[in-house]
Parts: structure tokens; C-alpha cells; sequence
């Protein structure tokens, strides 16, 4: 304890001084201690490993004091007020979501403008005006606690609901009835990683036992289970349905058919592949088949047609298909293809009325199809413009559908499909206070370094000459099978408007062209990710959009690894960069949380051939003090218990200690946020505008801030 005193004393009298300027900044210590592992008979200094306990008063003290250094450089760019204000004055917008349809009623979420937490809405029936069902702006004052799921019985009689405290991915549900709005006395604590699925006065959840009563954000998640809550009980008497005591480190996340009548388990050990189990509900036998083996393919089950399971599937087509399986015959051999594979990814399906959404990405870009049940193409759906569809609610049951779909510059509107005709019409557009007719977006390919063509998105001010003096911020993700697809940002109009040029590459490692896309970045084809993302910097500097001094580059969790990798493979292409919530030690990622589920993409130190691949491109053990790095601002949460800022903690100690330049090197750490789900309007706004001031601060570029 006297050691902590001292220590607590010497850094607070620490001189924390500096000037918007070139003026190196004087950054705290940070104490060093002698903690040394061996891997394979080779030793690798953790110097920091003590800013893991991010709950000690040590780490909280650096944290201040981190934050106080990076908040009095953040508030002394000039013009960080002014970008707040625009910030909040383009936020300030109507904004629902695409509904969805349960017997009669029809729910969405709304938000006026700069509420915090959206709000979830029900029209009891067709005419009546929509009232509050869920509000979780009164879930806590400052807005931290958000609604992370919810799922609607078949009766219509109750939602049960997640709350999450500041961001963390596991959380407690409650259960309300519908038609008053009143909560009972139900609480089901440590689910992580679940669907709520309704069965009968009931429903199926996930869980760590060990999450129950202890909230440590940094402990291991092992021994995922499935139980049984029955309304009005406590949850010491829910059932235990399902578990896996021979493999702890594998989730278990069970749903049902939309009747109810089979039950689907999947089992996964990684964040690719899984496999199912499955149980008829009104057979004598309670059962579970396991349908398929392995974890090199994906399943996932729509619905079922006369007892024949409709699945999407990757199995033997890297770029899915829609199948049916005889519950009678579960032999591959018996599986018919209903949709087969294309040329594009099939990367969802929906069932609405009697038809079949087919959802494809096409060189990253939307694109919609329409079957029938037994898989005959009809038509498409014609869309606005490159852009993503991310959400498309129906059901068998229902002859209307609802889909939301958003591009870089096409703020989410929501679609009303007819299945009957086939026809779709507006719904709902947003109306923003930014003139978005000024802007154009438009898809070129670049060969990366081995050759291989790759896509990008490039957005910006028509009219925009292209002679290297444009700053532009270039983002990426490159991992885990996800595509990055034109999205919309409303922070991010406020780049454009002032000139700034946005470009988003999708890189190998993602899902943009299936399975194999996805593997190309993988693994031990990892250096694939940073390669295409070098190159990607390159043509845009070649091509004139940009230049060194004018690029900028970001990227969240996968994507902050892939910023830490490439600031240490090719600093020189790069002026700023900002690594958001990232894997930055790849020795220990596998520690913490779900850590351990990230080896299929990643591999392991564990391993030998696994450390000698890692070793290589890892964050932190790769940063050189003979390098001179881009102006760096990392971007963390305390309360991330996916990725655990001790990641950014150990990254950004280690930058101050070794980085010898002048170019700023700060870490913020966002309190009372996990990793990114549920942060309040406020914390975004304020997050916002410290991510655009630092980037246009380290640009020497004043933007021209709109006043109206």
C-alpha cells in the first residue's frame, strides 16, 4: 500500500505541459515491471502487463492522468467547439428503424434527435398512434445503460428485454407485458453471447454461470450454457437444457422456428463456423440430433417447409446457398439445394408471405433477389444506389416486410415490401440539415501487393480536384468474415462538407467475396490485410486524391489491429492515425473474455508456428523507436470487455516510452462505455468531435465549419 502512495504521489506530480504546437508532449512514466515469458525459447518482455488489472487504483490513477493529457490537448484546438456544435446540429434529426411485424401489432425504434438511447414504439393496431413500450433513456441519467435485445412471445403477451451498463456485452433481462407496460418481477443475470428464444410461458437463454455474480470485465467467459426461464420464477430454478462440460470454450446460442416447433442449437468455437442441433418440441423425445459436425462450415436456420429445415449454408459453397434438409433424413446426401451458390454472396435470406428475400452482396454492394418457396427466381428489388441493405424484418406469416437501406451520402430509409405484388415504396426518409446532392460516390479497384484486386469506396465534394492536397481519411476492417459495406455516418458528413475525402477498402479477411475472401486474410495469410490496405493508400496517393501529409487512417477492434500494424510496417505513408477499441497484443489477446474465440482468424501464441506468425505484425511488440510515427490518438473504453483496454493501455505506454518524434501520441479512454453497442447520443457527439478535431488539427487543415 505505501509503495501505491508514493507511486500515486510521484505521477501526479508529474509537469503535464504542452502548447497546440510541435511542442513535444511530456508524458507521464508509466512504471515498468520486470514480467518476462518464453515462448518456444524465445523471451518477450511485458513491461506493462500490470495496466491488465483495470480495476486497481494504479491503473485508475494512469487513466486520470492519460486522459488529462489527451482532454487539455483535445480542448485547446481551436476550433474543437465549433465542431461539437455542427456536430450536434446535424445529429439533431428523426431517425426510426425499419419495424417489425408480430401478429397485429408493429414495433420500431425512434429517436427525436439527441436522445441518448433510441426508443422502442408499438401500434397495437393498424391506425392507432404509436406508444412508448421501452424507453431506455430512464434506464440510468446519463444515458450509459442500453437495451442490448429483446425478443416478442408468439402470443404477443410479453417482450423480454437485455439491459447493458456502460457498454458491456453481458447484461440482465426483464420481461414486460405488452399491453400495459408493466415490468414483473423477473430478473435473469450473466447472459452474454444469447438469443432470447420464447417457448410456451417461457424462454431459452444463454449464459456463463460465473457472470452471475461476478461483473469482472477482463475474467475468461468458459462453460457457455443454455437454461430454461419459466415466467414469474426465480431465475436458481430456470432449467438447465443444454451444456458441454468436455469443451468449456465453446458458445451455445439456442432459437426456434417461428411455430415453435423445432429447436435449433448452435455450437460454435471460433467466430467462423458452427454447427447444429436440432429437436422437434412436440416429439415424445427430447433429443438433440446433431444435424451437422465440424466448424468449417456455417448454418443457420430460416424456418421449415413441410419438415424440411431451410437453411443458409457455406457448405461446399464458399459463397452460401439456401438448402432444404429432411428432418427425417439429416444425411448430406439428402440436402437440396433451394437457392445454389452464385457468382455474388448470398448474405441473408428472409422469408416474407410466400416468398423468399434474397439478399446479395455484389462487389460489397447490395443487391436484392426474390424467389419463391421453391426457389424460383422472380425479380429484384431495384435499389436507390450502391448501398446496404442491413436490416429486412418479415415473416411467413405476414403478407408486408420492412427493410432499411443506406449508403455513404443515403442516410437509413425504410422500404415497405408487398409480397403479393411484389412491389416496394417508401416508407420513411430521414431529413438531415446537410446538403447531400453536393457529394459523389464512386467504386474503383487497385491491385494489392501480390496482385489481387481489390475494391474501394471513394466519397467526397463533386467537383473536388485531384492534386495530392485533399485530406482524406481512409478506414478499413479486413477480418472475421465481416463485410464493410456502404454505411452511412452522420459525424462523417461533417468531414465531407469541409472537403475532406472518405475512403473505405475492402480488404481481404472479410466476407465481400465469401468464404475464401475471408480466409485470404486469415490465419497465416494475415500480412494479405495489411498488404491491401498499404496499397490502398498508395493508388489513392498516386492517383492525386491524396498525399502522405494529407492521409489520414482509421479502423474499430480487427480494424485497430490493422492500424497498429501498418503505422509499424509503413509509418512514412501516413499523417494520422486512429486506432479505435484494437487487438494491439497478439501474444494475450486469448486471455481475456472471449479472447480465446478469435484464434480461427487470428491462430495462437500457444502454438509455435502460431507465436512465429504473430510475433511478426503484433502492435505492441513491433513498435521501434527508430521509427517516426504518424500523429497517433488511440481510442478506448474502460468498460470493453470484448476487447479489453488493457490492449490499448499496454499499445500506448509502450508508444510514449519508445517514440523519440513530435508528432502527438495520446490515448482516450471514454468511461462508463464498453465496446461501442449501446454509447449514449452524447458520448458519440463528444467522441465524435474529438476524432475530427485531432485528424484535422494533425492535417493542418482548418475546416470551414457551416453555420445556418
Amino acid at each position: 500500500m505505501k509503495k501505491l502512495i508514493v507511486y500515486s504521489v510521484i505521477l501526479l506530480f508529474i509537469s503535464v505541459f504542452f502548447s497546440c504546437s510541435n511542442s513535444k508532449i511530456k508524458y507521464p512514466k508509466t512504471k515498468k515491471v520486470d514480467t518476462v515469458d518464453v515462448y518456444f525459447g524465445t523471451k518477450i518482455h511485458d513491461p506493462y502487463r500490470w495496466l491488465e488489472n483495470d480495476t486497481s487504483l494504479e491503473t485508475k490513477e494512469w487513466i486520470e492522468l492519460q486522459n488529462k493529457i489527451t482532454f487539455d490537448y483535445l480542448n485547446r484546438i481551436p476550433y474543437r467547439k465549433k465542431i461539437k456544435d455542427r456536430l450536434t446540429q446535424i445529429w439533431n434529426y428523426e431517425k426510426i428503424s425499419a419495424p417489425f411485424q408480430k401478429k397485429d401489432k408493429l414495433f420500431f425504434f425512434k429517436n427525436d434527435g439527441l436522445q441518448n438511447q433510441d426508443i422502442l414504439y408499438v401500434i397495437d393496431k393498424p391506425g392507432l398512434q404509436p406508444r412508448v413500450l421501452i424507453d431506455p433513456n430512464k434506464f440510468s441519467e446519463d444515458g450509459s445503460a442500453s437495451l442490448i435485445n429483446y425478443a416478442i412471445s408468439a402470443d404477443c403477451k410479453y417482450i423480454a428485454y437485455g439491459i447493458s451498463n456502460a457498454g458491456s456485452d453481458a447484461y440482465d433481462v426483464f420481461i414486460k407485458e405488452i399491453s400495459t407496460g408493466n415490468n414483473l418481477n423477473d430478473k435473469i443475470s450473466g447472459v452474454k453471447f444469447s438469443e432470447i428464444a420464447w417457448y410456451k410461458n417461457g424462454f431459452y437463454y444463454s449464459r456463463y454461470d460465473n457472470l452471475v455474480k461476478n461483473t469482472n470485465l477482463t475474467n475468461i467467459n468458459y462453460q457457455h450454457k443454455i437454461y430454461y426461464h419459466q415466467i414469474g420464477t426465480s431465475q436458481d430454478k430456470d432449467e438447465l437444457i443444454f451444456e458441454n462440460k468436455e469443451y468449456p470454450n465453446r458458445t451455445y446460442e439456442a432459437y426456434l422456428t417461428p411455430d415453435e416447433k423445432y429447436m435449433i442449437i448452435s455450437e460454435s468455437e471460433t467466430t467462423s463456423g458452427n454447427s447444429i442441433y436440432v429437436r422437434c418440441q412436440t416429439a415424445k423425445n427430447k433429443n438433440f440430433i446433431k444435424l451437422t459436425t465440424g466448424f468449417e462450415y456455417e448454418y443457420y436456420v430460416l424456418d421449415h417447409f413441410n419438415d424440411k429445415l431451410i437453411v443458409l449454408t457455406n457448405y461446399k459453397a464458399p459463397k452460401y446457398k439456401l438448402i432444404a434438409i429432411n428432418v427425417n433424413t439429416y444425411n448430406t446426401g439428402n440436402w437440396i439445394d433451394i437457392i445454389p451458390e452464385k457468382s455474388e454472396v448470398l448474405s441473408f435470406c428472409q422469408i416474407v408471405g410466400d416468398k423468399i428475400i434474397a439478399g446479395y452482396l455484389k462487389d460489397a454492394y447490395s443487391k436484392i433477389e426474390i424467389y419463391n418457396q421453391q426457389g424460383r427466381y422472380i425479380n429484384d428489388i431495384q435499389l436507390p444506389s450502391y448501398g446496404t441493405v442491413s436490416v429486412f424484418n418479415g415473416e411467413k406469416e405476414n403478407q408486408f416486410g420492412y427493410f432499411s437501406f443506406s449508403s455513404f451520402t443515403y442516410p437509413p430509409t425504410i422500404y415497405k415490401y408487398d409480397s403479393k405484388t411484389n412491389n416496394i415504396e417508401l416508407y420513411y426518409q430521414p431529413k438531415i440539415d446537410v446538403d447531400i446532392s453536393q457529394f459523389e460516390t464512386k467504386q474503383v479497384f487497385y491491385r494489392s501487393k501480390d496482385g489481387v484486386k481489390i475494391p474501394m469506396f471513394i466519397t467526397y465534394k463533386k467537383g473536388t480536384k485531384l492534386n495530392g492536397k485533399n485530406p482524406l481519411l481512409l478506414y478499413g476492417y479486413g477480418g472475421f468474415n465481416i463485410s464493410i459495406t456502404p454505411s452511412f455516418s452522420i459525424s462523417r458528413l461533417l468531414w465531407l462538407e469541409n472537403g475532406g475525402i472518405y475512403a473505405s477498402a475492402n480488404i481481404r479477411g472479410g466476407g465481400e467475396y465469401g468464404e475464401n475472401w475471408h480466409l485470404a486474410g486469415s490465419g497465416f495469410n494475415k500480412q494479405n490485410v495489411f498488404d491491401d490496405f498499404i496499397s490502398a493508400a498508395e493508388y489513392l496517393i498516386n492517383e492525386g486524391y491524396t498525399s502522405p501529409e494529407k492521409l489520414a487512417i482509421t479502423g474499430r477492434s480487427n480494424g485497430g489491429l490493422l492500424i497498429g500494424a501498418v503505422i509499424n510496417q509503413r509509418p512514412e505513408l501516413f499523417k494520422v492515425a486512429v486506432p479505435q477499441v484494437g487487438v494491439m497484443d497478439m501474444l494475450r489477446f486469448h486471455k481475456f473474455t472471449i479472447g480465446w474465440m478469435w484464434k480461427g482468424d487470428y491462430l495462437s501464441s500457444e502454438d509455435s508456428a502460431g507465436f512465429i506468425n504473430l510475433i511478426k505484425y503484433s502492435p505492441l511488440h513491433n513498435i521501434n523507436s527508430r521509427l517516426s510515427y504518424p500523429a497517433v490518438l488511440v481510442m478506448t473504453a474502460d468498460h470493453d470487455d470484448r476487447v479489453v483496454p488493457a490492449h490499448s493501455f499496454k499499445y500506448i505506454a509502450t508508444l510514449q516510452e519508445k517514440y523519440k518524434g513530435h508528432n502527438p501520441v495520446l490515448i482516450r479512454i471514454q468511461t462508463k462505455s464498453g465496446h461501442g453497442a449501446g454509447k449514449s447520443t452524447t458520448m458519440q457527439i463528444d467522441e465524435a468531435a474529438d476524432f475530427y478535431s485531432f485528424i484535422f488539427y494533425n492535417l493542418d487543415f482548418k475546416p470551414f465549419i457551416n453555420k445556418k
